[in-house]
C-alpha cells in the first residue's frame, strides 16, 4: 500500500488527537500515535493495524520524549507531519487560589512537552527539506478569562512559540499552523475539574459545541494545502460562541 506520508500526533489516545490520527489515517497517512494510557493506543492499533504505530510516554519528561522519537523504528522516523496536540486545563479558581500542581501539570504538558517534541522532529524535517508542524492552541491565548488565568497564559505562549518557529523555518520548505479551538466538547472540562462530570457537562449547556473531528477537519485542510499555501492560523468557533468569554446560550 502507497502512503500519503508519516504523522505524529500527540495526545491521542482521546479528544482532539484521536480525531486527529483517525483523519490523518484516512487521508492516507501512517500515524505514530503517542499518550500515555497505553491500552488505549494498544486498542487503535488493533483497529488500524499498520496505519498505525502506537508510541506511550508522557510528554512532560524531555528524556522520554527525545528516547521516544530517536527509538522510532527505521521505516517510521521520516515525519511529515506533527500534530503537537497533547494539552490540558486544571482548575478555575482564581490566580491567588491557584493549585501549584495545577500550575505545573498545565506549564509542563502544555508547554514544555510541545516544545520537547517540536526539539525532537523538526530537526529532521529540515534536514530532508519537507515537514508541517501543527500545534493545537486555544482561543484562551487571545485573552484571559475569569479563571483561565495559568491555562490562558500557556495558550498564549503556544501562539507565541509558533510564530517564533515560523520565522525560525521561514527560510526552508516547512510550514507552521496554528490552530485555535474555541469550546470542543471532549473529556477536556472533566479533567479541568478533576473528574465531576455533571461540572464538566454544563460548560456545553446550552450551546451545540465544536467536536474533536471539526478540529481534525481544520488539521488536515491546512496539512493538504498546496506547498507554496501555508496556514498560518486559524482560530475556529462555535456558532453561537465569539470569543473566550462570550457564549450565547440558547
Amino acid at each position: 500500500m502507497t502512503y500519503n506520508g508519516i504523522a505524529m500526533v500527540t495526545g491521542a489516545t482521546g479528544g482532539i488527537g484521536e480525531a486527529c490520527a483517525r483523519r490523518l489515517i484516512s487521508a492516507g497517512y501512517r500515524v505514530i500515535a503517542t499518550g500515555r494510557n497505553r491500552s488505549r493506543l494498544d486498542a487503535l492499533k488493533r483497529e488500524y493495524a499498520d496505519a498505525l504505530l502506537p508510541l506511550a510516554f508522557d510528554v512532560r519528561d524531555s528524556r522520554e520524549a527525545a528516547q521516544a522519537v530517536a527509538g522510532l523504528p527505521e521505516d517510521w522516523r521520516r515525519i511529515d507531519v506533527l500534530v503537537n496536540n497533547a494539552g490540558l486545563a486544571l482548575g478555575l479558581e482564581p490566580e491567588y487560589e491557584g493549585d501549584i500542581a495545577d500550575w505545573d501539570a498545565m506549564i509542563d504538558t502544555n508547554i514544555k512537552g510541545l516544545l520537547y517534541l517540536t526539539r525532537a522532529v523538526v530537526p529532521g524535517m529540515l534536514a530532508r527539506g519537507k515537514g508541517h508542524i501543527v500545534n493545537i492552541g486555544s482561543v484562551a491565548g487571545d485573552a484571559a478569562y475569569a479563571g483561565g488565568n495559568v491555562y490562558c497564559g500557556t495558550k498564549a505562549a503556544v501562539k507565541a512559540i509558533t510564530d517564533g518557529l515560523r520565522i525560525d523555518v521561514a527560510g526552508s520548505p516547512l510550514r507552521v499552523t496554528l490552530l485555535k479551538p474555541g469550546l470542543v466538547e471532549t473529556n477536556f472540562s472533566e479533567v479541568r475539574f478533576h473528574g465531576d462530570s455533571s461540572r464538566a457537562a454544563a460548560v456545553y449547556k446550552g450551546i451545540e459545541p465544536l467536536t474533536g473531528d471539526d478540529i481534525a477537519d481544520a488539521m488536515l485542510y491546512a496539512v493538504s494545502a498546496p506547498a507554496h499555501v501555508q496556514v498560518a492560523e486559524m482560530l475556529i468557533l462555535a456558532t453561537h460562541q465569539a470569543s473566550g468569554s462570550v457564549i450565547v446560550r440558547q
